[in-house]
């Protein structure tokens, strides 16, 4: 996708710092983070949002490693290995990069009262 921020940043036209990579995610820090640890992970492959998940092989290799990357960041943390991983599907829940991506939290609990 030729106007997507991300489509972007994996095609290395926009820099980003970088966390991880593979041959189908991509890992990077927020810009404007909520937590200590505020990663994306972000699939090259380009889909809107979990609701556009199919249930092909493809897509269902990229979820288990998808959640293979969230465990290996929450292996490699310093401290606390306890995290939030969040994901806002459609613009009334807060979307606002329509490229799939979770928002892997750590070092803040986000939901103490």
């Amino acid at each position: 996708m030729s106007e997507c921020i991300f489509c972007k940043i994996i095609n290395k036209e926009v820099p980003a710092t970088v966390i991880d990579e593979t041959d189908d995610i991509l890992v990077i820090k927020d810009i404007a983070p909520k937590a200590p640890v505020h990663y994306l992970i972000i699939p090259k492959l380009h889909i809107i949002n979990i609701k556009d998940l199919k249930d092909t092989p493809e897509h269902n290799q990229l979820l288990l490693n998808m959640y293979k990357m969230v465990r290996k960041l929450s292996d490699n943390l310093d401290g606390s290995k306890d995290f939030n991983l969040m994901s806002n599907n459609g613009a009334d829940a807060g979307q606002i990069v329509f490229h799939m991506h979770w928002h892997f939290l750590s070092g803040k609990n986000l939901f103490k009262h």
